[in-house]
């Protein structure tokens, strides 16, 4: 197969992305890797697009992770024509380049969708994710599976949505990810209430949610593969993140630690709740964020801790995923 990704851009992709992983492992089973920015694309007609491309070409000798990157760093772009791509793997982030590049993702969704189009195979499907580019996505979801939750860009609306919770939220953006601006405001905050709103407010819509009890514990990283839970010699691919004391984000970056995940019913039934939708619309790898008995963010642009969820559990998780996203694609053009 010819698989290209979408990123942001190349010189931003590390060793640990799961996306590096992603290719890796397919460069070793043999297909060829095209790593594609989000301002690379060239539109000649609506059956003609093509990107100026960096290629690894499936006869490669390279033996890691670290030697691929720096072949894709130092390997010249060529102009690709998607007609001889199998798939186009869309795995940027939006919010990247939300302040330097703000045309960027909007425009790679557009060339992907003109992709899709064209006839070639497109995750997450675009149509869909254009839907689902930001934390609305899962009011799209029952209510059973989501924390209450408040969207405004006001501060009187949040300040009477702390009083219906007993004074204690969650604040975020409605487009943002990586743990920037989430906020936790209890009483003795709520003197800085107002200008958090408007801090957050700045940059688009305001989430004000429930605060969990269980946070205290941090979340579960739970990976879905086409609606399916992600599930080799009964494990599962997902991971636990316990955030540092004093601290209430969850992400690794920010200083949380990747621990085993212990999966249970309500978290199945979480994920069964969501799963039948989630494959309807087209979202083939998504990411589930889960405290408690709630899930807080469905990730479906590029989900990341696959591979701390493989190494806590000694599966090789990311190679089930290209060899179902083999038998897809042979599916696909049949």
């Amino acid at each position: 197969m010819n698989i290209a990704f979408l990123i942001n851009q190349t010189h931003k992709e590390e060793n640990g992305f799961t996306t590096t992983l992603l290719a890796y492992n397919a460069l070793q089973r043999g297909h060829s890797i095209i790593y594609i920015g989000l301002a690379d694309f060239v539109y000649v007609d609506d059956k003609h697009i093509e990107a100026h491309a960096r290629v690894i070409e499936q006869n490669s000798q390279i033996a890691s992770k670290e030697e691929m990157l720096a072949e894709l760093r130092s390997t010249a772009k060529v102009r690709y024509h998607m007609k001889d791509i199998d798939v186009l793997w869309l795995r940027f982030d939006p919010v990247l380049d939300m302040y330097n590049r703000p045309w960027a993702a909007a425009m790679g969704l557009q060339f992907a969708q003109l992709i899709k189009k064209m006839g070639r195979l497109v995750i997450n499907d675009p149509d869909q994710l254009i839907q689902a580019s930001n934390k609305l996505y899962l009011e799209n979801f029952p209510k059973v599976v989501r924390p209450k939750t408040l969207v405004t860009r006001f501060y009187s609306d949040v300040l009477d949505f702390m009083e219906s919770q007993n004074d204690k939220i969650i604040l975020k953006p409605v487009k943002g990810s990586g743990g920037k601006n989430v906020f936790l405001i209890t009483p003795d905050e709520q003197h800085n209430l107002k200008q958090t709103v408007e801090v957050i407010a700045r940059d688009g819509y305001v989430i004000a949610q429930e605060y969990l009890p269980e946070a205290t514990k941090g979340d579960l990283r739970f990976f879905v593969l086409d609606g399916q839970p992600i599930i080799l010699d009964g494990e599962y691919a997902a991971v636990q993140r316990v955030q540092q004391d004093g601290e209430i984000r969850s992400n690794i970056h920010q200083g949380a630690k990747a621990v085993k995940a212990m999966i249970d019913a309500t978290v199945l039934h979480l994920v069964n709740e969501v799963s039948a939708k989630i494959r309807e619309d087209g979202m083939y790898f998504v990411g589930l964020d889960i405290v408690g008995d709630k899930i807080m963010e469905i990730n479906v642009f590029s989900p990341g801790a696959l591979g701390l969820a493989a190494h806590l559990s000694g599966r090789d998780f990311v190679g089930h995923i290209i060899q179902h996203l083999e038998a897809k694609v042979s599916t696909f053009y049949r």
